[in-house]
């Protein structure tokens, strides 16, 4: 029986009473013979894929397929047939049915198979895609939550090539491929939860999938997504954090471009603008262009290039609106946003550079002149009723806060309580002015300052905003050194967590007690201070001598 069925090469006969000698057992030399000739038959499998005209190639493929498939459950030849599969552009039906039944087949088998599986079974597909698309969103919320407070590194610091390395962009990109039905599918998932959760990262991760499939040069879908050239430039611009001339030109073709009858196509661009890297952009721009009209003596409706990126921003902040309508039409713009509510804020900037140079010439009798410290009713009504003037008063405020303005800051500040749509209590506004606030950081020890700040602003939101409260802890964490021991004591009053606040609050509030409590100095300290301080004035003087 071994003669029959073992390795029949004559040589071999009188080689094997040597591993007998060494006490090699038999199986151990079959095995390894046949691992020998499993790794070959791989080899030969992926070369015959390779080789001789496509249909003779794929033959060969299939008539092995044939063949092996019987064996698939068997651990040592599993390999081989999976190998055929992956290999096989289109694998017959019926073996597809039978491996998504068996799970572990399916577990087994190469993305190259599963997406023949999935492209014909979207709930299956949902199914794998739906953790990665948690995993994103968590990975933002940790970002903006994150314990580290700074200037130079926020949410907005990563360029766009950077973030499209992430771990999920990338898995998501490996499991669609070049197939077009699944980045359809994946799309379609993608609009789905935006609809449904409002949450704004699902636009982020639209324009970075788009992007990761550019970078790998993917024709086959890049070509057929008609967003692809608009969100290349964009993303340009966003690596930039400015929208320059050329590429504003560029984006206003691509808009100007959208055929009768593609209408539709609005949608998927107003999800591509929707992105808060986008909206970051796009409003950093329309600060940058404000502060250059004030310089030309220039009103906002002569610059072309305001206008567009107002139009950019009001498409963007419409996209949920467009998508649940399914009204595709961009958005109408109000004309006092330009004529009314754009000079208001210059007029703020203009009203910085006369209080500076103010401070400079010499002062007369009348005494300095002070800050104006009112705001025009009009730009709180604007900041509650209209969206983009939030937006851009938002990152007007951002901006001052960035300038270390603390008068600009405090006069504007009390507009904030009340915005359209709470903007001024979401997260990505609070992360960024929690870190722009580390640059004020010595006002903090003035009681002025922090009424103002917190009982002014932050804590008007905190018992109804679970978020908000985080953002306070955040920054107290981080600030708690630079507040009068008072407003620190009164604020720890004020923070407290209650039986309904989440576990991120209590975590965090239990990290600022136990920092306040390193910081008290002990009682033994306490009363020997004085003790020590008492003979400083008898200690003779080089003076005295």
């Amino acid at each position: 029986w071994q003669t029959e069925n073992g390795v029949l090469l004559p040589s071999l006969q009188s080689a094997l009473p040597f591993l007998d000698l060494h006490g090699t057992p038999r199986l151990e030399f079959h095995q390894s013979v046949f691992d020998e000739l499993r790794e070959k038959l791989l080899e030969r499998v992926s070369a015959i894929a390779l080789e001789g005209k496509v249909e003779e190639r794929y033959k060969k493929l299939e008539d092995l397929l044939e063949k092996s498939f019987s064996l698939v459950k068997m651990p040592s030849i599993q390999p081989v047939v999976m190998c055929v599969m992956k290999h096989l552009p289109k694998v017959p039906e019926k073996k597809l049915k039978l491996v998504m039944a068996d799970k572990d087949l399916y577990k087994a088998c190469a993305v190259e198979v599963k997406r023949q599986i999935w492209q014909d079974n979207q709930a299956l597909f949902g199914d794998e895609v739906s953790p990665l698309l948690k995993q994103y969103i968590l990975e933002k919320e940790n970002i903006l939550f994150s314990n580290d407070i700074s200037v130079l590194h926020n949410f907005f610091s990563p360029s766009p090539k950077t973030r499209r390395q992430g771990e999920v962009v990338q898995k998501l990109t490996q499991m669609i491929g070049k197939n077009v039905k699944l980045y359809d599918m994946v799309l379609q998932f993608l609009r789905t939860l935006f609809l449904r959760t409002r949450n704004v990262h699902y636009c982020t991760l639209r324009a970075e999938l788009l992007m990761s499939l550019h970078d790998l040069e993917i024709s086959e879908i890049c070509t057929v997504d008609p967003c692809h050239k608009f969100t290349w430039c964009l993303d340009a611009c966003i690596r930039e954090k400015f929208v320059d001339n050329k590429r504003a030109r560029e984006l206003q073709g691509f808009l100007d471009g959208v055929k009768k009858g593609q209408e539709q196509v609005l949608g998927d661009l107003s999800m591509i603008l929707c992105d808060p890297f986008a909206i970051n952009t796009l409003a950093l721009s329309t600060i940058r262009h404000l502060q250059d009209l004030v310089g030309q003596d220039t009103l906002p409706r002569e610059s072309p290039d305001l206008l567009l990126l107002l139009r950019m921003l009001s498409l963007g902040q419409g996209a949920w609106d467009m998508i649940d309508s399914q009204v595709f039409k961009e958005p109408k713009m109000e004309a006092e946003l330009i004529t009314k509510f754009l000079p208001m804020l210059m007029s703020f900037v203009v009203d910085d550079h006369t209080f500076n140079v103010d401070q400079k010439l010499p002062s007369e009798e009348k005494g300095p002149i002070p800050y104006p410290s009112t705001i025009p009713e009009a730009f709180t009504k604007f900041l509650q009723e209209n969206r983009i003037a939030c937006e851009i008063g938002l990152y007007y405020i951002l901006h001052i806060t960035k300038q270390r303005n603390k008068n600009a800051f405090l006069r504007l500040l009390p507009a904030l309580v009340e915005t359209f749509s709470d903007l001024a209590f979401s997260d990505i506004f609070l992360h960024l002015l929690t870190g722009n606030l580390t640059l004020l950081g010595d006002e903090f020890s003035l009681e002025e300052f922090c009424t103002s700040l917190f009982d002014g602003f932050f804590l008007t939101a905190c018992s109804r905003k679970e978020n908000v409260h985080r953002h306070v802890l955040r920054l107290l964490l981080h600030l708690h050194h630079k507040v009068a021991p008072a407003k620190l004591e009164s604020l720890q009053k004020a923070l407290e967590p209650t039986k309904q606040s989440g576990e991120a609050v209590k975590e965090l509030y239990n990290q600022l007690t136990e920092k306040l409590e390193l910081r008290k100095p002990s009682p033994a300290e306490a009363t020997e201070t004085p003790s020590m301080e008492l003979p400083l004035p008898t200690v003779p003087t080089p003076a005295s001598r």
